[in-house]
């Protein structure tokens, strides 16, 4: 909404410190620019977040009477996620929730210590004030909503009584589904960001290793019930110095990135630990290895396993086999016994799983359970999807994203 900032976090490119054009959106404005995109069919939903102008509670309403423009008259019922500023109050904060899918708050950074360093005007209290709130308010909201059901329901059914009293055979008349039918006069419950919260944090800014962010993140899903965490790769924003005196590196590698999103995939879906991914030894994940592969080289002693008798939890811990594929197997092999053409068929990744199972007891021909093999098997893999990742990465790094192609751009100038 905005990108003035009364802030001067030293990561931002919006900081106040940075000498760059300001601008910013009224709130009537914001919404007839989102209508008219949306009708457009250029955009599916809205994501607003905003620098914080003068203060956390003015930008929050101005971005609370920008949504409510958009709901209400516009009639917009598309997906928005805000992005809430620390410190606003509970009051703006219950009005946004109500009108929006999902609710963020930036803990910014993966320690305190940190963000007194590089972002000293923001205050961890005021982050997790306003993530319990979130937490609380959305509990709270599901209690008044099943408490509505319960009385609805009662209510159809007292109706039901009173409009078959006179039935010699009750639950018999052709007006019972218009009896089920009948609108109650008790109002439904606004929900409260039903699609949960969200955070992000930035990655590289500052020295926390591999293990501190993840131990953050699981304890954030625990705590707070966040549906996810955002892993942001710090890229330099004009003068660094305070970066690099903070991190000792200037840049972050997007592939550390990637490697907490794959992380946080296992912790969220494949029922695992940090304390199984990482370790005070090794606190950093592996670039040249996916999480998963890296867990499974560990933990050899648990391979290979039975394709055709192991279980769920056995085969979604396998690399190369996810929660699909796992449902996979276990369907079809209740009318057949399994092989490795089987499993090709299934789609299952076999670069990956092939090291690590067997099927109707035998070992894939060719290859041979060993640490050394199994890992130069993997690395190779990956060094070549890695090729490929950098030279896409490079190909969109050259180029500002648009909203338009060249055929657009290139009709506006010739139009102007």
């Amino acid at each position: 909404m905005s990108n003035d900032c009364i802030h001067n976090c030293a990561y931002c490119i919006n900081r106040a410190s940075n000498d760059q054009s300001r601008a910013s959106f009224e709130p009537h404005e914001l919404a007839k620019l989102v209508i008219e995109f949306y009708r457009r069919n250029y955009i599916e939903g809205l994501f607003l977040s905003s620098g914080v102008v003068a203060n956390a509670d003015e930008t929050s309403m101005r971005m609370t009477q920008a949504i409510h423009l958009l709901r209400n008259n516009y009639g917009f019922n598309g997906y928005i996620h805000a992005k809430v500023i620390p410190a606003t109050s509970s009051d703006i904060l219950q009005q946004l929730g109500l009108l929006v899918d999902r609710l963020s708050i930036n803990i910014e950074l993966p320690s305190s210590n940190s963000l007194k360093q590089l972002a000293p005007s923001k205050s961890p209290d005021n982050i997790f004030a306003g993530m319990k709130q979130i937490r609380d308010s959305s509990n709270e909201n599901w209690q008044n909503l099943l408490e509505w059901k319960g009385r609805r329901e009662s209510r159809r059914s007292q109706e039901l009584v009173a409009n078959c009293s006179n039935c010699e055979v009750r639950g018999t008349c052709t007006g019972l589904d218009a009896c089920y039918k009948a609108k109650t006069t008790l109002g439904r419950p606004a929900r409260f960001a039903p699609a949960g919260q969200a955070t992000q944090m930035i990655i590289g800014a500052s020295p926390e290793s591999d293990l501190e962010i993840l131990r953050l993140t699981e304890a954030l899903y625990a705590k707070y019930r966040l549906k996810r965490v955002f892993f942001s790769a710090y890229l330099p924003v004009g003068d660094i110095d305070i970066i690099k005196r903070a991190s000792h590196d200037g840049s972050i590698p997007l592939l550390r990135e990637h490697r907490l999103y794959q992380s946080d995939w296992l912790l969220r879906f494949y029922n695992f630990s940090v304390d199984e991914l990482l370790t005070p030894e090794a606190p950093f994940l592996d670039p040249t290895l996916d999480p998963k592969c890296l867990w499974a080289l560990r933990n050899l002693d648990r391979f290979p396993i039975e394709i055709n008798r192991a279980s769920f939890d056995d085969l979604i811990r396998v690399p190369g086999i996810g929660t699909t594929g796992a449902r996979k197997i276990i369907r079809a092999r209740k009318s057949a016994h399994l092989s490795f053409d089987s499993l090709a068929a299934l789609r299952i990744v076999l670069k990956r799983a092939q090291w690590f199972i067997t099927c109707k007891g035998k070992y894939r021909d060719g290859l041979r359970f060993d640490h050394d093999l199994i890992y130069h098997g993997l690395t190779s893999e990956e060094a070549r999807k890695r090729s490929y990742r950098d030279i896409v990465s490079k190909e969109q790094a050259s180029r500002q994203l648009s909203l338009f192609d060249e055929s657009f751009h290139r009709n506006l100038r010739l139009a102007s």
